[in-house]
Protein backbone atom coordinates (compact mmCIF):
# COMPACT_ATOMS: atom_id res chain seq x y z
CA UNK A 1 0.00 0.00 0.00
CA UNK A 2 1.41 3.55 -0.99
CA UNK A 3 1.80 6.00 1.82
CA UNK A 4 -0.60 8.68 1.67
CA UNK A 5 1.08 11.97 0.47
CA UNK A 6 -0.26 15.72 1.84
CA UNK A 7 1.01 18.71 0.24
CA UNK A 8 0.38 22.45 0.98
CA UNK A 9 -2.60 22.00 3.83
CA UNK A 10 -3.25 23.79 6.84
CA UNK A 11 -5.06 22.09 9.69
CA UNK A 12 -6.49 24.65 12.43
CA UNK A 13 -7.40 23.66 15.82
CA UNK A 14 -7.61 20.23 14.72
CA UNK A 15 -8.35 17.61 18.00
CA UNK A 16 -6.02 14.45 17.07
CA UNK A 17 -6.84 12.97 20.21
CA UNK A 18 -10.35 12.09 19.29
CA UNK A 19 -9.69 11.51 15.31
CA UNK A 20 -5.72 10.34 14.60
CA UNK A 21 -3.68 11.50 11.95
CA UNK A 22 -3.82 9.96 8.88
CA UNK A 23 -0.21 7.91 8.76
CA UNK A 24 1.58 9.13 5.73
CA UNK A 25 3.74 11.91 4.40
CA UNK A 26 3.58 15.60 4.81
CA UNK A 27 5.13 17.97 3.10
CA UNK A 28 5.13 22.11 3.83
CA UNK A 29 1.76 21.75 5.77
CA UNK A 30 1.12 23.58 8.74
CA UNK A 31 -0.58 22.70 11.91
CA UNK A 32 -2.06 25.81 14.11
CA UNK A 33 -3.54 24.82 17.81
CA UNK A 34 -4.13 21.56 17.08
CA UNK A 35 -3.95 18.53 19.81
CA UNK A 36 -1.82 15.47 19.69
CA UNK A 37 -1.17 14.70 22.85
CA UNK A 38 -0.90 11.34 24.03
CA UNK A 39 -1.27 10.40 19.59
CA UNK A 40 0.28 8.06 17.87
CA UNK A 41 2.48 9.47 15.30
CA UNK A 42 4.53 6.34 14.71
CA UNK A 43 5.81 6.24 10.90
CA UNK A 44 4.50 9.79 9.87
CA UNK A 45 6.64 11.98 7.81
CA UNK A 46 6.97 16.00 8.39
CA UNK A 47 9.19 17.60 5.80
CA UNK A 48 9.48 21.17 5.91
CA UNK A 49 5.97 21.63 8.11
CA UNK A 50 5.18 23.93 11.09
CA UNK A 51 3.80 23.35 13.92
CA UNK A 52 2.42 26.92 15.77
CA UNK A 53 0.37 26.77 19.27
CA UNK A 54 -0.01 22.95 19.37
CA UNK A 55 -0.15 20.36 22.00
CA UNK A 56 2.05 17.53 21.64
CA UNK A 57 2.74 16.02 24.96
CA UNK A 58 3.52 12.69 25.35
CA UNK A 59 2.78 11.78 21.33
CA UNK A 60 4.61 8.46 20.45
CA UNK A 61 7.82 9.18 18.12
CA UNK A 62 8.50 5.59 17.01
CA UNK A 63 10.31 6.19 13.36
CA UNK A 64 8.58 10.06 13.43
CA UNK A 65 10.34 11.93 10.41
CA UNK A 66 11.00 15.79 10.97
CA UNK A 67 12.88 17.12 8.20
CA UNK A 68 13.39 20.95 8.49
CA UNK A 69 10.11 21.49 10.97
CA UNK A 70 9.75 24.27 12.78
CA UNK A 71 8.16 24.57 16.41
CA UNK A 72 6.81 27.55 17.49
CA UNK A 73 4.46 28.67 20.79
CA UNK A 74 3.94 24.37 21.50
CA UNK A 75 3.54 22.55 24.66
CA UNK A 76 5.91 19.37 24.39
CA UNK A 77 6.21 17.78 27.39
CA UNK A 78 7.89 14.23 27.54
CA UNK A 79 8.71 13.78 23.84
CA UNK A 80 11.30 11.18 23.18
CA UNK A 81 12.55 12.30 20.21
CA UNK A 82 15.51 9.51 20.46
CA UNK A 83 12.57 7.55 19.01
CA UNK A 84 12.41 9.49 16.05
CA UNK A 85 13.81 8.35 12.18
CA UNK A 86 17.23 9.26 12.53
CA UNK A 87 17.35 10.16 8.75
CA UNK A 88 17.86 13.93 7.52
CA UNK A 89 16.37 14.95 11.41
CA UNK A 90 16.20 18.49 11.60
CA UNK A 91 13.91 20.76 13.39
CA UNK A 92 13.74 24.42 15.15
CA UNK A 93 12.24 25.37 18.55
CA UNK A 94 10.76 28.70 19.20
CA UNK A 95 8.77 29.51 22.60
CA UNK A 96 8.30 25.96 23.41
CA UNK A 97 8.49 24.26 26.95
CA UNK A 98 10.12 20.60 25.99
CA UNK A 99 10.54 19.85 30.00
CA UNK A 100 10.61 16.33 30.27
CA UNK A 101 11.90 15.69 26.77
CA UNK A 102 14.45 13.20 26.15
CA UNK A 103 17.37 13.88 23.13
CA UNK A 104 19.29 10.82 24.13
CA UNK A 105 21.72 9.85 21.72
CA UNK A 106 20.20 12.11 19.06
CA UNK A 107 22.05 13.89 16.19
CA UNK A 108 21.00 17.99 16.44
CA UNK A 109 23.82 19.77 15.20
CA UNK A 110 22.76 23.54 14.35
CA UNK A 111 20.05 22.91 16.27
CA UNK A 112 18.20 26.15 17.26
CA UNK A 113 16.51 26.78 20.77
CA UNK A 114 14.93 29.82 21.31
CA UNK A 115 12.97 31.51 24.46
CA UNK A 116 12.20 27.68 25.44
CA UNK A 117 11.51 25.82 28.57
CA UNK A 118 13.50 23.13 28.85
CA UNK A 119 13.23 21.94 32.70
CA UNK A 120 14.65 17.97 32.93
CA UNK A 121 15.25 17.41 29.45
CA UNK A 122 17.96 14.61 28.88
CA UNK A 123 20.92 15.66 26.32
CA UNK A 124 23.47 12.11 27.00
CA UNK A 125 25.48 11.38 24.50
CA UNK A 126 23.51 13.91 22.37
CA UNK A 127 25.44 15.81 19.72
CA UNK A 128 25.00 19.73 19.84
CA UNK A 129 27.78 20.28 17.90
CA UNK A 130 27.20 24.43 16.58
CA UNK A 131 23.36 24.57 17.97
CA UNK A 132 22.02 27.81 19.73
CA UNK A 133 20.40 28.53 23.06
CA UNK A 134 18.78 31.89 22.75
CA UNK A 135 17.44 32.34 26.43
CA UNK A 136 16.54 28.97 27.15
CA UNK A 137 15.85 27.80 30.64
CA UNK A 138 17.83 24.70 30.85
CA UNK A 139 17.09 24.02 34.91
CA UNK A 140 18.14 20.36 35.59
CA UNK A 141 18.44 18.82 32.40
CA UNK A 142 21.19 16.17 31.67
CA UNK A 143 24.13 17.22 29.76
CA UNK A 144 26.79 13.94 30.34
CA UNK A 145 29.04 12.53 27.46
CA UNK A 146 27.04 15.53 25.50
CA UNK A 147 29.20 16.80 22.63
CA UNK A 148 28.14 20.69 22.86
CA UNK A 149 31.29 22.40 20.54
CA UNK A 150 30.68 25.07 19.09
CA UNK A 151 27.07 25.30 21.01
CA UNK A 152 25.81 29.08 22.46
CA UNK A 153 24.62 29.21 25.62
CA UNK A 154 25.88 33.00 26.01
CA UNK A 155 21.94 34.18 26.98
CA UNK A 156 20.68 30.47 28.57
CA UNK A 157 20.29 30.05 32.16
CA UNK A 158 20.01 27.26 34.91
CA UNK A 159 22.23 25.00 33.18
CA UNK A 160 24.27 22.55 34.51
CA UNK A 161 27.53 21.37 32.19
CA UNK A 162 30.21 19.32 33.48
CA UNK A 163 32.72 20.10 31.23
CA UNK A 164 34.92 17.20 32.27
CA UNK A 165 32.84 15.03 31.03
CA UNK A 166 31.09 16.55 28.07
CA UNK A 167 33.05 17.77 24.93
CA UNK A 168 32.74 21.70 25.05
CA UNK A 169 35.57 23.11 22.80
CA UNK A 170 34.75 26.54 21.10
CA UNK A 171 31.42 26.50 23.28
CA UNK A 172 30.23 29.77 24.07
CA UNK A 173 29.12 30.51 27.12
CA UNK A 174 28.40 34.04 29.40
CA UNK A 175 29.97 35.42 32.18
CA UNK A 176 26.95 35.39 34.32
CA UNK A 177 26.51 31.84 33.61
CA UNK A 178 30.09 30.58 34.42
CA UNK A 179 28.86 29.08 37.65
CA UNK A 180 26.86 26.72 35.73
CA UNK A 181 30.28 24.85 34.45
CA UNK A 182 31.60 24.96 38.13
CA UNK A 183 27.82 23.06 39.78
CA UNK A 184 29.69 20.31 41.05
CA UNK A 185 32.35 22.12 43.15
CA UNK A 186 29.82 22.82 45.50
CA UNK A 187 31.36 26.73 45.25
CA UNK A 188 29.91 30.00 45.37
CA UNK A 189 30.76 33.11 42.83
CA UNK A 190 30.21 36.44 43.97
CA UNK A 191 29.77 39.19 40.52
Amino acid sequence: MEDLLIEDKTFEKNDFTQKPLMKGEYENCSFINCDFSNSNLTDIKFSECDFIGCNLSLAKLSKTSFRDVKFKDCKMLGLPFENCNAFGLLFSFDNCNLTHCSFYKTQLKKTTFRNSQIHEADFTECDLTGSVFDNCDLAHSKFESTIIEKADFRTSFNYSIDPEINRVKKAKFSLTGIAGLLNKYDIEIDS
